[in-house]
């Protein structure tokens, strides 16, 4: 394949706002990294989509769109298309330089042992409005072939390991509102799954308790003490006991267990449970000799100090690769698109379960 300039876009299920990225890749390598940006949703669209989640909760056709979620989709709509907008004016790119849009849309469920997810967001208004092709939906044929639908990105992080030349077996750690591991082998091979709760929990326990969006820098969490009894009710939960390929929807885990504790404990033994979470995955995947941590929880250094203290290894960040922590997953979004219009796989029997190798998404044209 030719290389192509491709927008990834992504918004997580920390719900905190779209990132869009632009790289030049040829669905194998990624050959340059591009302009990003960054927008935020609003307290009310924010309002509207977790309104969405509790709708989502009851679908059983994943192309209905009862109630609210029709409005979310249009928001989740027009606020890609205005992220794009904005990237390209800002960076000054002529929107026909674009070869292909990657839209992942807004999971609001996510079930796969019922093989159904649901990810809002019009992919063919997408195309229509911006005049650029758009790949969306990606998650769908994985599931229905019976895979966990996720996660996708470890293709991309095993481009990224092969690009920075590092040695050895590497674990890539993304934490957003769930948090994932792909194990990329020194024999180049790929093991890749959820390893439990990443932000989510801390992100709601935040907001409940103080109305922050988040525990920005980890201050809430470096000022508390990881309570030890709670952290093992936490971690007794039965889906660590699951085998791999597994994935988890947002919503997997409770807050009920830190309830009595203090804002700051409760958010120092969620850190330890999301840091915990992840060594017991990398553990099960085969173990890894070095740890590289991208997406939000890249800036919580509690997350961070505890992942090296248990993991025993070291723990570096995207950004100390020439990645990027915050935009790794719109970038991997752009690299899928590509790949789905060569022809090329996303998902692999190691790393959703899928039975097979298997392309993902649709393709809209303007």
């Amino acid at each position: 394949m030719r290389r192509i300039v491709a927008l990834g876009l992504m918004s997580g299920t920390s719900m905190d706002g779209i990132d869009a990225a632009l790289i030049a890749t040829d669905a194998e390598d990624v050959e340059a990294f591009g302009p990003t940006a960054f927008r935020p949703y609003s307290v009310a669209e924010r309002a509207v989509l977790r309104a969405a989640l509790a709708e989502a909760a009851g679908l059983a056709d994943r192309d209905a769109r009862p109630g609210v979620l029709a409005e979310a989709e249009r928001i989740v709509t027009d606020a890609h298309a205005e992220t794009v907008e904005s990237l390209l004016a800002r960076a000054d790119v002529d929107a026909g330089r674009v070869t292909l849009v990657g839209f992942h849309g807004q999971t609001v469920f996510h079930a796969p042992d019922r093989r159904l997810t649901v990810q809002i967001g019009d992919g063919a208004a997408l195309a229509r409005r911006l005049g650029i092709p758009v790949v969306y939906d990606f998650r769908a044929a994985d599931v229905a072939a019976g895979g966990q639908g996720a996660p996708l990105v470890p293709i991309f992080h095993r481009a990224l390991v092969r690009a920075a030349g590092l040695e050895g077996d590497v674990a890539v750690v993304n934490i957003g509102g769930v948090a994932n591991v792909t194990r990329v082998g020194a024999d180049d091979s790929l093991v890749a799954f959820d390893t439990g709760p990443g932000n989510a929990l801390i992100d709601d326990l935040v907001r409940e308790r103080t109305g922050a969006a988040m525990d920005r820098d980890g201050r809430l969490s470096l000022a508390g003490t990881v309570q030890a009894q709670t952290l093992a009710e936490l971690i007794a939960h039965p889906w660590f006991d699951l085998p791999p390929p597994k994935s988890l929807d947002r919503d997997a885990f409770s807050r009920a267990p830190v309830a009595r504790l203090s804002t700051e404990d409760a958010a120092a033994t969620l850190a330890a449970f999301t840091a915990e979470a992840i060594v017991r995955a990398i553990d099960l995947a085969g173990g890894a000799d070095a740890i590289v941590v991208c997406g939000g929880g890249a800036h919580n250094p509690a997350i961070l100090r505890n992942l090296e203290t248990m993991g025993g290894v070291p723990v570096t960040t995207a950004d100390a690769h020439g990645w990027s922590v915050d935009f790794i997953e719109a970038q991997a979004f752009a690299y899928l698109a590509a790949r789905h219009v060569a022809g090329l796989p996303i998902s692999f029997p190691e790393t959703t379960g899928c039975p097979h190798p298997m392309t993902g998404g649709i393709l809209v044209r303007p």
